[in-house]
């Protein structure tokens, strides 16, 4: 959002040399004008608002939230690789894999994470 405040000045200014330049030629012309183009800049800026920058937010909140909800057990995925959490530090994250191996990730790079299966056997004892 705030990067779409800081190209609005420079459309206004843009406008209003487009509309010095042809003068003669939008009064010659049916309707128009100054008001219409603001008009349409700023239906274009709500359309790219509500389409792509506040789904992507939402998304990235998500992903966050799940990366600091980490704990030890929890099963995640890091960039295609699957495994165990088995310590968890303030920016990185330990994991173990299947043949025993323990790999260092940035929280970043995690992209999935599935709740520890003492979790699940718990949920589905209570249901």
């Amino acid at each position: 959002m705030k990067k779409s405040l800081l190209v609005l000045p420079a459309l206004l200014t843009a406008g209003f040399l487009f509309a010095e330049e042809g003068e003669a030629a939008a009064q010659s012309a049916q309707g128009g004008g100054f008001s219409q183009t603001l008009i349409m800049i700023g239906i274009a800026l709500l359309f790219f608002y509500f389409i792509l920058f506040r789904p992507e937010q939402k998304r990235r909140k998500k992903a966050e939230q799940l990366r600091n909800s980490l704990k030890k057990g929890d099963r995640v995925t890091a960039m295609g690789i699957i495994g165990t959490v088995s310590q968890v530090k303030d920016n990185t994250v330990i994991v173990k894999m299947v043949d025993g191996n323990k790999v260092e990730f940035l929280k970043a790079a995690i992209t999935d994470v599935q709740p520890a299966i003492e979790e699940k056997a718990e949920a589905e004892v209570q249901s």
